[in-house]
């Protein structure tokens, strides 16, 4: 996996045109979450409180991330109501 690269301005306003760049850009960042948190699994979680609250909270978003793909492959809006 190459090194993470947080979102441009022009990669965020082109993704609010490009339906297959958008798709692509959040498929890119699960991807990066998804082996950040199982570096995190790796690690001893159980003792450390804080550790433990971090992969709950990875979780919640790899979800909710995989429900906005899953929506775009749908070609529909995803439900940005939703609090993770």
């Amino acid at each position: 996996m190459s090194e993470f690269a947080l979102a441009t301005e022009a990669d965020l306003k082109r993704a609010r045109t490009d339906h297959a760049f958008r798709q692509k850009l959040i498929a890119q960042n699960l991807d990066h979450l998804l082996a950040e948190l199982n570096k995190l699994r790796k690690l001893d979680a159980a003792s450390d409180p804080l550790r433990a609250a971090q992969i709950r909270e990875g979780v919640r978003l790899a979800v909710r991330l995989a429900e906005i793909l899953s929506a775009l492959a749908k070609n529909t809006a995803p439900d940005t109501t939703h609090a993770a």
